[in-house]
């Protein structure tokens, strides 16, 4: 089974129960529930204990992490300003409480980056943790010089010393380079190597102003294999991968950049390098597959929700550290303490269950948007994961008016695009995309973002045109 579908059958993976959840993860739906299609996972959800949470022993500095890390990339968010305007800020009080909750059940591992949150993640993130003893959390953040400016060796290091600061602290739990591989050697040499800043890197965790030094890792083998192979130099402490039921052996499939999940987190067994996970629901789209998969899912314990069997896969192989999750409602963060307080590992049985469902997922389109918003923002305004995932919403509810013979094709078009006008501002449509192309290289996904953008803006010219 595990390679017995084509790069552009794998591409069609996701549409019939997919990438509405990113709407929810994002907070694109006002339901408190997050808008997921399984609301009602948490209509009986419990309080989870806060005694029980499973930790996992760093090698080196034998401290316990929590097995549940706080994502901080998807934080709630108060909008303001006219629909044409629109303004987000952080939540910040809202931040605080889910943080609160998280650590008072056994939470200690929070994840940021200056490139979250349009920039303001870390300094929320400092705000929420810094009430708390330091030595009772790690943080985690990361070098984001994705622009020429922060390139430099001046620009990088002041983005490092920068984080300290927004994050309030003298020293940084866990430091990565981050996003490597996905623009290939060159871009790692640019970053990384040619400036000097992995040398500045490894005597900042020779001072103890870095505790663990690591990087993400986001595409193109021969870059993974090039640093592991260097290990010997910079021994590293622990590496992000991006690791779930489908990714362990479908992830090339995806994109022929990619390399399964199962190859990367082997390497690192191999050398004895914790694996920090990323993307345990792919952006939210293994928390709304299909119907027919949740049936199948209740059927074996009608008390987990759907999300559940993507986090107890993720945080099973023993040589995980921490599954970050980001976590934008209250609901989702309780569901999530609940499948690792503790941890119930999957069985090898319902291994080849969830391979099976990934088996079985073919045949469906969408957009493989993971609403990371690496994208943003976008030099002309264009709301690009909002107009993705209000597209791939429809087609995930099997509402897309793509068959003109469907009975309900007139009511499906009219709510398109009152859909689309609701989602996106006008000003913020894929019209007004030129394709500067600014976009694409930040895209871990590797999408073509303005073809797709063009796409989309042609099918909704259709729509409106048969509407006269």
């Amino acid at each position: 089974m595990k390679k017995n579908i084509s790069r552009r059958d794998f591409l069609k993976l996701f549409g019939a129960g997919s990438v509405a959840a990113t709407a929810a993860v994002a907070g694109c739906k006002p339901s408190s529930t997050g808008g997921y299609k399984g609301s009602d996972d948490y209509a009986k959800q419990v309080e989870p204990p806060t005694d029980k949470m499973t930790y996992r022993e760093n090698p080196k500095t034998h401290q316990k992490v929590s097995l549940l890390g706080y994502g901080m990339m998807r934080l709630p968010t108060i909008k303001s300003g006219s629909d044409n305007n629109q303004r987000e800020t952080i939540d910040q009080e809202n931040v605080n409480r889910l943080v609160d909750y998280a650590v008072a059940h056994g939470v200690n591992y929070f994840d940021t980056s200056p490139a979250y949150c349009q920039g303001h993640s870390e300094e929320s993130t400092g705000i929420a943790l810094h009430k708390y003893p330091r030595e009772s959390y790690y943080v985690a953040t990361k070098l984001s010089n994705f622009n020429p400016a922060s390139q430099t060796r001046e620009g990088a290091i002041k983005m490092y010393h920068d984080s300290m600061k927004n994050l309030q602290v003298d020293y940084i739990d866990y430091y990565l380079l981050h996003a490597i591989g996905g623009s290939g050697m060159d871009d790692l040499h640019r970053r990384y190597l040619d400036n000097g800043m992995l040398d500045y890197l490894l005597k900042e965790r020779e001072a103890g102003r870095i505790r663990n030094l690591g990087f993400s890792y986001h595409g193109n083998i021969e870059v993974f294999d090039y640093l592991l192979a260097e290990n010997d130099k910079y021994q590293w402490d622990f590496v992000q991968i991006e690791l779930n039921y489908l990714d362990w052996d479908y992830a090339n499939e995806i994109n022929s950049d990619n390399t399964d999940a199962s190859y990367l987190y082997a390497e690192l067994q191999k050398l004895g390098i914790p694996a920090v996970i990323m993307e345990p629901l792919l952006g939210g789209r293994l928390s709304n597959v299909p119907q027919y998969v949740v049936n199948e899912m209740k059927q074996r314990d009608p008390e987990k929700s759907v999300a559940s069997w993507a986090f107890r896969y993720a945080g099973s192989p023993d040589g995980v550290l921490t599954v970050l999750s980001g976590m934008t409602y209250m609901e989702h963060l309780k569901d999530n303490l609940l499948t690792y307080s503790p941890l119930h590992p999957v069985s090898e049985e319902e291994k080849e269950f969830l391979y099976k469902i990934a088996g079985e997922l073919v045949d469906m389109e969408t957009i493989p948007c993971n609403d990371c918003k690496y994208c943003m923002p976008c030099p002309y305004g264009i709301d690009i994961p909002a107009i993705f995932v209000h597209y791939n919403k429809c087609k995930n509810e099997g509402t897309l008016p793509v068959n003109e013979k469907d009975t309900n094709y007139a009511r499906y078009r009219r709510e398109y695009l009152i859909g689309h006008d609701r989602s996106v501002p006008k000003l913020r449509q894929a019209n007004h995309c030129i394709a500067c192309g600014q976009c694409v290289p930040h895209c871990p996904q590797s999408i073509r973002i303005p073809q797709e953008l063009q796409k989309i803006d042609e099918f909704v010219e259709k729509l409106k045109q048969e509407l006269g």
